[in-house]
């Protein structure tokens, strides 16, 4: 019997494993997705201001 439990917990472990690894690839692709959404957010920002010339972040300049 004491095998048998061995490899029931074993499989725990490895499902448990997997589901961490699973869990930081996808906050590594949230953190990639996250930075790609802020450099756009910017030049959006700085496209916005340059068209309408006017501070809107009020960072004291525009573009």
């Amino acid at each position: 019997m004491g095998i048998f439990w061995d490899l029931i917990q074993q499989d725990e472990l490895q499902k448990q494993e997997d589901k961490a690894n699973s869990l930081e690839e996808r906050v590594e692709q949230l953190e990639t997705e996250l930075k790609n959404t802020k450099a756009l957010l910017k030049k959006t920002l700085v496209a916005l201001e340059t068209h309408i010339v006017q501070d809107i972040d009020g960072d004291g300049k525009m573009g």
